[in-house]
Order: structure tokens, then C-alpha cells, then sequence
């Protein structure tokens, strides 16, 4: 019987971090629902215990039920039937497995018949669902949408729709159109209000929706006439059984062959409101897409998982000259670097998950309530943590996902070529990780912001000021030199006062600060558990190299250099 939550010791390691206390004392508001639910917590250990019982069963559903599904899955993919997507078979049972052990859902509040679990927890769910299956956990892991009707919706709303994800409702996101990718300002979807029976009604095309027939979706929509950009932008539920849109065609893709992708028709739909009207996008969906990439990075975790177990497994069963290939230099270094770069992105997930937790809980305490003078200060540094950290996090994630599912393939040789190993459908799945949710590029947008406002400098100054055990200062030492580097190099392109030159070198300069965080992120783990020194020592050093690379590539270019680009 497989377990894909206690075979992996790091999981609880991260669950584990010393701010975990402060989060779920935030989360349960001081615990006063203790005597409301009798399944609510009483205190800190009980929540704990609670969260690792949870995190137990999604590793045994995912290891027994949705792993063993995924190859089936894979092959036979969902159908369009009569205007219906019917899910393979395999996905069925697992959606059935997961509604009844009532992890669907699982961060909403008590009231509505969720766990009221933070986001450690749920994203640590999502990693372990999506190294079993990626695609699954596409379907699954839409129950963000229901974060955001918790967040932003009406009281009536939240009443009519939240308690039916414990139930087992189906979400999606609808926002994507074929001439608004992401430039979603161009969304043209139209929503009409009819004041006689005070209902919206939106009509128009949705394209590459994931999971398109889902029972509840939230839809991006124009309902402000002669508009033209995000402020004439609302966000609207829409329910499926109203039976007003039509699957043109289930979309015949590379990955994630489990998760329907759809083209949608809206004829006449009737939806309701979320929140206010021409914040659709400006408020709602920026705070639906962070969740989504937070998803995104939990995902590509799951796999880069997934792809390092095959390769080791692989390269110990395979021989070749009289050994196993494990022994091989070239093979071992291989399998090193993957480790390595696993942990990396595990800790900058969980960290910024930790960020997300932290102001999400004042947000809804300040609901309530008044935020005092330290609570609204704790409350701006975590936000913008948070916003920043995101796209650093889906940037990196995917692209090491990427990295680690090629050479996990290029280990298995011929082999891994074939569909014989589980290898070539996790090649496949993670491709889409660089792309949808906002492509490597667009994160490098928003994240150049952390670089320019020096909200990544300020970090890397707060982890480098946390005293580390005596054998890791070496390590620090290196880390302090190259955010120094990272400042100077900043500075130096600033001063060519071109934003098209910063534009030109900002997904370097990123990448550099990304260098330095989960470097320092990494150490941090090496201080509280010896075991991750090694993952510590070879990440910093790797990424020593990388940055100096980088800093010698910017310091041979100027703004004049670009026109022999754009030629």
C-alpha cells in the first residue's frame, strides 16, 4: 500500500516550520470555534495532529487510487457527450474517493462545511495529488474558485454555493478567450443586467477553459457597454445546471489529458455577481490567478516528485557495462542536481504558502474586526511577500519541473520514449506549467517589481540576518556576497535610466534574486535538519555560477545592443 505523504519525509519537515504556529493561531482565530465544532481544534497540537491525519489519507488515496488511475486516465481521457464532458473512468473514482473522505473543499470555513485548514496544509495536499496524477489535480485542485466566492462574494452567494464543494461541486475558472489570452483586459464576453427579474446574463465565446463543464464557475465578463479595458471588467458565477452553454469541442492536447479543456458558448446565460462591478479583474481575478499560480506551484512540485522517483528507480534497475547506470558520473550528477533542485522549489512553495496564510487570515480578521496598529503593519509585509513571491515561485517551479521531468526522461534512455514508463506522461504534463496560469514570461513582469521596489533585497537582508549554526556560515558567507553582487548589478542597469534595457535583462536579474532566496531558504532548512545541508551546499554553489554568468552577460551589454536583437 503506497503513501504518498508518509514516504516523504520532507512534507512533514514542512509542515513542521516554526511559523506554522502563528498561522493556525491566526487561522482558528484563537480557537474560539472549539466549542461550536466538535472537530475544530483547541489548540496548536490538536490542529497539527488534525492537518497530518489529513495530509495521511491524501497520501493513501493518492498512492492506492489516483496513481495507479493516472496511465488509464491518460489514455482514455474525458468525452464530450451530448453537450456533457464525461470524465474517465479513473477520474471518477477518484473524485468519488476524495468527496468522501470530504477533501473537497478542505480550506473553507466550518460554517460551510469545510475543514477550515490553512494553506500549508491544502497546497501540501495539492503537491501530493499532483505527483499522482498532474492532471487529476487540475480538476481537483479548482476548489480555489471557492476561496474566491468565500473572499469576495455576498453573504447570499456564499450560502447558495459554498457547501456544495464538501459535496463534491466541481469548479472552474473561465476566463481565457481567443483573442484575450493574457492580455485578459481584452476580455469580451458580454454581460447584460435585466432589470425586470434583476438577473445578469452573459454571452460569447471562453477558450482553453480547464475543466469547462464543471458545476460551478466563475466567468470574466464586460459589463460596463463601451468599455474597452479592465475597468469595464466584473467577475460572475455561473452554474451548469442552467444548461445555457455549449461545448463546442474538448481541446486534443499534449498533457493533463484527464483534465477536459474546453471551448465554451454563452447564450443568454443567467449568472450572478461577485463583489462590485469593474472589479472584476483589477481585484478578483488578480487575487484568483495568485491562488491559481500558488497551484501551479504545488503542481509542478508534485511532478518534479513524481520524475526524480522514476529516474532514481530507473537508473538502480537499468545496467549497462556490467553496472547499474546509477554509478555513472554522468547519471549521479544528474540525479543529484534533481534532488536538489526539488527541494528548492519545495521550499520556496511552502515559504510562500506561509505568506499567503499570514495575510489571508488578517484579511478576514479585519472583516470582523479592527486590525491594530501591528496587525496592519504585519499585514502590509506579508501582503507584499506574498504578491512577490508568487510569481517568483511560478517562474522557478515550472521551469525546474521542466528541467527535472527532461532529464529524468534522458536517464530512462530509448526507454523513457516509450509509453511503457510512467515517465513519457509526466514528460508531457509538465509542459503545461510554463504556460498556463500566466506564461515564464509574464511572471518575470510581475516579478521584476520585487527587484525594482527592493522588496527581494529587503528579504534576502532579513534571511541573511538569522544567526546559523557554526558549520553553515560558509554557506551564508557566499549568499552574502551574492546579494551584494545582485544589488550592484541592479544598480548598474538602473543607471542606463532605459526600461527597455531593464525589460531586456529582467528576467536575469530575477532569476539572480531567486538565486539568492532559495539559497537562503535552503540554509535556513539546513539549520533546523542536517539533512538538507548537501540540497544547501550544491544549490548555492550552482547558483554562485549561474549569477556570476548572468552578471558577466549584463556587464558586456548596453541599450544600444538591442537593436541587434529586434533585427
Amino acid at each position: 500500500m503506497a503513501n504518498f505523504y508518509l514516504d516523504n519525509e520532507n512534507l512533514k519537515f514542512h509542515l513542521s516550520h516554526p511559523l506554522m504556529e502563528k498561522i493556525v493561531r491566526l487561522k482558528e482565530k484563537n480557537y474560539i470555534e472549539k466549542d461550536q465544532y466538535d472537530y475544530a481544534p483547541r489548540d496548536f497540537e490538536d490542529a497539527f495532529d488534525s492537518y497530518d491525519k489529513v495530509l495521511e489519507v491524501v497520501g493513501e488515496i493518492s498512492g492506492d487510487i489516483i496513481g495507479p488511475n493516472a496511465e488509464g486516465v491518460d489514455h482514455e481521457g474525458p468525452q464530450l457527450i451530448d453537450n456533457e464532458v464525461r470524465y474517465a473512468p479513473g477520474t471518477v473514482d477518484n473524485l468519488e474517493a476524495l468527496k468522501n473522505a470530504g477533501l473537497i473543499g478542505m480550506s473553507l470555513p466550518r460554517e460551510y462545511d469545510g475543514l477550515n485548514f490553512p494553506m500549508i496544509p491544502y497546497v501540501m495536499a495539492a503537491e501530493i495529488v499532483s505527483r499522482a496524477d498532474a492532471g487529476f489535480a487540475n480538476i481537483w485542485g479548482l476548489q480555489d474558485c471557492a476561496e474566491t466566492i468565500h473572499e469576495f462574494a455576498s453573504d447570499e452567494i456564499k450560502k447558495e454555493y459554498l457547501p456544495r464543494f464538501n459535496k463534491g461541486a466541481t469548479a472552474a475558472m473561465d476566463l481565457t478567450e481567443p483573442d484575450a489570452g493574457s492580455d485578459l483586459q481584452a476580455v469580451q464576453l458580454k454581460a447584460t443586467f435585466n432589470p425586470e427579474d434583476k438577473t445578469w446574463y452573459l454571452d460569447g465565446v471562453k477558450r482553453f477553459i480547464t475543466n469547462g463543464d464543471a458545476d460551478i464557475s466563475l466567468v470574466l465578463a464586460r459589463s460596463e457597454p463601451n468599455t474597452t479595458d479592465a475597468r469595464g471588467l466584473s467577475l460572475f458565477v455561473y452554474e451548469r445546471a442552467s444548461k445555457a452553454v455549449t461545448i463546442r469541442r474538448i481541446e486534443n492536447k499534449l498533457g493533463i489529458k484527464g483534465s477536459p479543456t474546453c471551448e465554451l458558448v454563452f447564450r443568454n446565460a443567467p449568472a450572478k455577481l461577485i463583489g462590485d462591478t469593474k472589479l472584476g479583474l483589477i481585484k478578483y481575478v488578480m487575487s484568483l490567478m495568485n491562488s491559481a499560480r500558488l497551484g501551479v506551484g504545488a503542481q509542478s512540485v508534485g511532478i518534479a516528485e513524481a520524475a526524480m522517483r522514476e529516474a532514481r528507480k530507473y537508473a538502480e534497475e537499468r545496467e549497462q557495462f556490467g553496472k547499474p547506470i546509477i554509478q555513472y558520473p554522468a547519471v549521479f550528477e544528474l540525479l543529484t542536481n534533481m534532488k536538489v533542485k526539488t527541494d528548492a522549489i519545495r521550499s520556496l512553495l511552502y515559504e510562500t504558502a506561509r505568506f499567503v496564510d499570514i495575510y489571508k487570515a488578517y484579511t478576514f480578521i479585519s472583516q470582523e474586526r479592527k486590525l491594530d496598529a501591528a496587525e496592519r503593519e504585519d499585514y502590509k509585509n506579508y501582503l507584499k511577500l506574498a504578491d512577490m513571491f508568487t510569481p517568483l515561485l511560478k517562474l522557478v517551479s515550472s521551469e525546474y519541473c521542466n528541467q527535472i521531468a527532461y532529464d529524468s526522461l534522458q536517464i530512462h534512455g530509448g526507454a523513457g520514449f516509450m509509453k511503457d514508463f510512467p515517465i513519457e506522461r509526466i514528460y508531457r504534463d509538465a509542459r503545461i506549467t510554463t504556460i498556463y496560469e500566466g506564461t515564464s514570461q509574464l511572471q518575470v513582469v510581475a516579478a521584476i517589481r520585487g527587484v525594482s521596489t527592493g522588496i527581494y533585497a529587503k528579504a534576502m537582508q532579513n534571511y541573511l540576518s538569522v544567526p546559523v549554526k557554526a558549520e553553515l556560515e560558509y554557506l551564508k558567507s557566499v549568499l552574502e556576497k551574492m546579494a551584494d553582487q545582485f544589488g550592484k548589478i541592479v544598480e548598474k542597469v538602473n543607471e542606463q535610466e532605459s526600461p527597455e534595457f531593464v525589460d531586456f535583462h529582467a528576467r536575469r536579474l530575477v532569476e539572480m534574486a531567486g538565486n539568492v532566496i532559495i539559497g537562503c531558504l535552503l540554509l535556513h532548512d539546513a539549520n533546523r535538519d542536517d539533512r538538507y545541508a548537501k540540497s544547501a551546499d550544491i544549490f548555492i554553489r550552482m547558483g554562485r555560477a549561474d549569477n556570476i554568468s548572468k552578471v558577466s552577460l549584463i556587464n558586456q551589454s548596453h541599450p544600444k545592443d538591442l537593436g541587434a536583437y529586434k533585427a
